[in-house]
């Protein structure tokens, strides 16, 4: 059986980048303003815009840079995400359910396992905005079909 690879979109990985550089960019220059109203040394006047948009604009692109390190694997042997810091797999036959769930403002793939505990899936996922993915369902059903093949039998291991 070939392996199915599921990443964040693109436009996924810019927007969670934006996200996370703009909440750098907020604690920076909240922390750069306590501290010249405290009377420590002031940032220069460059400093401020470089603040601003830099950082929002660096987070961007190591959001896209680190798209590849996360996803969704589908193989013989199971479930496998990956992430930044690890990977993990789950055996198919450990595997009861998978469903698409509501997740404050996103919809994400859960694997539910014989022990009673999920997994949130790394990717597929969709919401608003930049994290809006347009063939979020035609993921869905290609991780519901390759569970059921297991579960039920059909693909060969």
């Amino acid at each position: 059986m070939e392996a199915a690879l599921f990443r964040p979109t693109w436009q996924q990985a810019l927007g969670r980048g934006l996200y996370l550089g703009a909440v750098t960019a907020v604690v920076l220059i909240t922390t750069s303003v306590i501290l010249a109203t405290a009377g420590f040394v002031a940032p220069p006047v460059w400093m401020w815009p470089l603040l601003a948009v830099g950082t929002p604009a660096a987070g961007a692109l190591a959001g896209l840079l680190v798209r590849p390190r996360f996803g969704t694997e589908l193989g013989a042997d199971g479930i496998r995400t990956v992430t930044l810091f690890g990977a993990a797999v789950e055996p198919w036959s450990s595997v009861v359910d998978l469903r698409a769930e509501r997740r404050g403002a996103r919809t994400v793939v859960s694997v539910y396992l014989d022990s009673g505990s999920s997994v949130q899936l790394q990717a597929p996922y969709s919401g608003e905005l930049f994290a809006a993915d347009p063939q979020f369902e035609l993921k869905v059903f290609a991780l519901s079909h390759q569970w059921r093949s297991h579960r039920f039998g059909g693909v060969p291991t």
